[in-house]
């Protein structure tokens, strides 16, 4: 597949526009800011939730074999144990002695074009030294070659919740959760006794996750704090193929349902798998913010038996299923989708950003399927000084509110509102005129609607306008 080219400053206009238009914030700016932490400002929440909504209709409301769920951040310690995360969540980490940057061994090798993925500590160290030896191995911020061996770095966030704890010896530590399917397992059987669902079936939650990342230098798709949407499906091992296929197509079509073009998105067949997995897709996106690369988005995995094998063997409680048909018991096994909600709003972001004319006259918007958009509708009064246009504006901005997120704007000339609701993506933009008080009947309660993507304008009549929005934005 051949890549679309892109502008060179597709990072510096995306990241340049959610700045200004109150999209995305780097976090605790007022101090310097927190490297890999970002605070999403008031548009940026709106299509956060618009993003969010829309995955929870599609996992939960329009299916009836998926619940939805909100584990909490914290959870027992033994969790994380026997997941496997306190013993094998790990990345190798190189120090710069010289200017203290930090960066994974693994990627360092791989720009030599060395495999290093999974690979053991003394098998890392093998490889940097032979480049050292090379005088190849080199700091890519300053310079330096005064790098340290890599070493094993917990990816883990710990704290003291409660009581102090001793976090060095790890004893009785407490974790900030890396993921958010582990609280999904720990509820299956409570899921399972109150709400009595008949195989199979999905749990679904978004949530928050964290991460001790070593170089968090991707802007929001790569994150120290961040969200996931997930649905963990549970099922008879017999019906996996089946069952793997059905949920790779929906997953596909959801993108493409939101405007996601085809040739945009991938699959991407993993051929090294976990020791429990059977089969792993990633779904990627080919990002215009990385000169058009392919990066990965959500990951659909067939995980086995292993999960709630593992928690059943630490907790010591049974977390098996009695098929009633068949009169067999079993642990079910486990099909996973999981999405980072960062990752689709850049997606998002990034497939709507678009440019139309050149030079000064360089129209930008963001041309977001109207579902998705911060701002449904904006209504302006034709001129700010005019009582009788701006009293009109409100009562048509009243009416509207009720129903979509709209915005009043009476900032500037009309030509500049419509520019300032382009950039943030507001599919639609209403004007009251003086038609709209005039005297002639075909005219008088009647506005002007202006389409975003075309820049058309047509007049309707005030009473028409909540359903024709509720019909456009659907």
């Amino acid at each position: 597949m051949t890549k679309k080219a892109y502008p060179a400053d597709m990072m510096e206009k995306i990241t340049s526009l959610s700045k200004r238009r109150g999209f995305v914030y780097p976090s605790s700016e007022i101090y310097g800011g927190v490297a890999g932490i970002y605070d999403y400002g008031h548009y940026g929440m709106l299509l956060k939730e618009n993003i969010k909504n829309e995955w929870m209709k599609h996992m939960i409301q329009l299916r009836d074999d998926v619940y939805g769920l909100d584990s909490a951040i914290f959870m027992h310690p033994q969790a994380w144990v026997a997941s496997g995360h306190v013993g094998g969540f790990n990345d190798p980490q190189v120090d710069c002695r010289n200017c203290k940057s930090r960066f994974r061994a693994d990627h360092i090798l791989e720009g030599f074009g060395i495999v290093a993925d999974k690979m053991p500590i003394d098998f890392l160290n093998t490889e940097l030294d032979k480049l050292r030896a090379e005088k190849k191995l080199v700091c890519a911020k300053c310079g330096s070659a005064d790098l340290t061996p890599a070493k094993s770095f917990s990816m883990m966030v710990k704290s003291n919740l409660g009581s102090p704890v001793d976090i060095l010896t790890e004893e009785n530590v407490m974790y900030l959760r890396p993921e958010t399917c582990g609280g999904i397992y720990l509820e299956y059987k409570n899921t399972l006794d109150s709400l009595h669902p008949k195989l199979p079936f999905g749990i679904a939650q978004a949530g928050k996750a964290f991460r001790n990342e070593i170089a968090a230098r991707q802007y929001i798709f790569r994150t120290r704090e961040f969200e996931q949407l997930e649905m963990q499906y549970f099922h008879n091992p017999l019906q996996t193929k089946e069952l793997y296929e059905m949920w790779k197509e929906i997953r596909w079509e959801w993108f493409l349902s939101l405007g996601i073009p085809s040739e945009k998105i991938r699959w991407y067949k993993h051929e090294k798998l976990a020791h429990y997995a059977s089969d792993a897709y990633d779904i990627e996106y080919s990002y215009g913010f990385f000169g058009g690369d392919f990066k990965e988005v959500e990951g659909i995995h067939a995980r086995g038996d292993w999960d709630l094998s593992q928690h059943s063997k630490f907790s010591g409680v049974p977390l098996d299923y009695f098929d009633e048909e068949t009169k067999t018991r079993f642990t079910p096994h486990i099909m996973e989708t999981s999405v980072g909600l960062g990752r689709l709003f850049l997606m998002f972001m990034d497939n709507a950003y678009t440019e139309d004319g050149e030079g000064e006259d360089t129209r930008v918007f963001l041309k977001f399927p109207p579902k998705l958009a911060p701002i449904k509708c904006a209504v302006f009064p034709l001129l700010k000084n005019k009582p009788e246009l701006v009293a009109k504006a409100r009562e048509v901005f009243a009416m509207l509110r009720t129903e979509f997120m709209c915005e009043f704007d009476d900032n500037g000339n009309v030509g500049k509102r419509y520019r300032r609701q382009d950039e943030i993506g507001t599919p639609f933009c209403v004007t009251i005129d003086f038609d709209t008080l005039g005297e002639t009947p075909e005219l008088k309660d009647t506005v002007t609607i202006r389409d975003r993507d075309t820049g058309e304008q047509k007049r309707l009549p005030i009473g028409e306008l909540t359903n024709y929005l509720k019909t456009a934005i659907l």
